[in-house]
């Protein structure tokens, strides 16, 4: 990678990492460490990650409503540096209503970042004829996943759950100066946003609602293993207490997921492999229900990292190409719809854990939500064919 694109890029993977693998996600590894020591129950921890949540869809719906008028770069910014002083905040108080007030902010500003981000960075790598490395670029979620898994227990152990917070916050610091300086604002993508190949690839605008649909279940759906699998996993006596490697595997998986979807979408088209994904995602979610073992928590911790960002690229990639000229509230409108889903998931199956004692059915529940956003999907399938058909009459000619 050379020039602008390199750097777009390189600093679009250090804003993901910092706003959602730790800003939204480090949640899940530091969940345990802050029940053993402060004893709140199931339902609460699901309360607290909705705040988040909700803050995430509010974030969502404005970065899609707000007329930026060439100042994207700017409130990317402030976005990010409000996420750095968020995450590292949760270490600095024992109140559960700053908890609260400091989780939805951070579900805002994350929010702010991703779409901001990916607008700036799929637009420049569009103009420049890179829309492949948008895999690269997304794969920053994961690679934060995995640096909050690793971190987590170094940093606890300098300061409990409390160090966790404020270490993490640290790392992100670090990071954000790179994102600051690397992510700029680039070429308009109303010129060269839409090449042949991706009219070709993508489905017309009129099939955006089925997307969008079959994108909010998958967020109801996958953020209850997205929030509680460290938790579940806490509770099998054969993680003895090292469940955060769970987590660890989930960032391993998703750091490379999303380059390997998005080259599967160029030879299977973007709407069949959503589907595939989502697929195997379902079967990740409900494998612990009925494999409560190390081994099916491995497994469906690998099958979730593997697929849960791929989604996300797949879905985000997709709406661009289907209306480029406004990407920034396509991807806005997405990002809110799975914020709501994200929202309600956590909430719900942390009251469900309370009442049952049992996370089976949270979990499987989970899976056939997620399963159903998958079949939306099956109206799209002819899209691809129809590119596939173009594509062969293009080569025999």
């Amino acid at each position: 990678m050379t020039g602008q694109p390199r750097r777009q890029v390189a600093g679009g993977i250090w804003a993901l990492a910092i706003a959602m693998g730790v800003g939204r996600f480090a949640y899940t590894p530091i969940l345990p460490l802050m029940q053993q020591e402060l004893h709140f129950s199931d339902a609460f921890a699901g309360y607290l990650a909705s705040s988040n949540y909700a803050g995430y869809m509010l974030g969502a719906l404005l970065a899609g409503v707000i007329p930026w008028h060439g100042r994207r770069a700017l409130y990317y910014r402030i976005g990010l540096t409000a996420s750095v002083l968020t995450t590292a905040a949760m270490g600095l108080t024992h109140l559960p209503s700053v908890w609260f007030a400091l989780r939805f902010a951070s579900g805002i500003v994350s929010a702010f970042v991703f779409v901001l981000a990916s607008a700036m960075v799929l637009d420049v790598l569009a103009a420049k004829g890179k829309t492949a490395w948008s895999g690269l670029f997304y794969g920053g979620v994961g690679a934060g996943i995995l640096a909050s898994g690793l971190l987590t227990p170094l940093f606890a152990r300098l300061g409990s759950w409390q160090g966790a917070w404020i270490g993490l916050g640290l790392f992100s610091a670090v990071g954000a100066v790179f994102a600051w300086m690397w992510v700029q604002e680039g070429e308009s993508a109303s010129g060269a946003g839409r090449t042949a190949s991706d009219s070709a690839a993508a489905p017309p605008a009129r099939w955006l609602p089925w997307l969008i649909a079959s994108y909010g279940l998958e967020g109801l759906g996958y953020i209850v293993t997205g929030t509680f699998i460290v938790a579940i996993a806490d509770q099998i006596p054969g993680f003895a207490g090292h469940s955060i490697w769970v987590w660890v595997l989930v960032g391993a998986a998703a750091a490379p997921s999303c380059i390997l979807w998005s080259s599967l979408a160029k030879k299977l088209g973007f709407v069949r492999t959503l589907l595939w994904s989502m697929l195997l995602q379902a079967a990740g979610i409900a494998l612990p229900a009925w494999w409560s073992a190390p081994g099916g928590f491995v497994i469906s911790a690998l099958l979730f990292g593997a697929t849960f960002m791929g989604i996300t690229t797949l879905a985000a990639t997709l709406g661009r190409q289907m209306s480029p000229n406004r990407s920034s509230r396509v991807i806005g409108i997405l990002t809110a719809v799975y914020g709501t889903g994200q929202m309600l998931g956590p909430a719900g199956a942390g009251a469900l854990f309370s009442l049952t004692g049992d996370y089976n059915g949270a979990l499987l529940g989970a899976a056939a939500v997620v399963l159903a956003g998958g079949c939306l999907l099956l109206t799209g399938l002819r899209y691809d064919k129809q590119r596939r058909d173009r594509d062969n009459a293009l080569r025999q000619h």
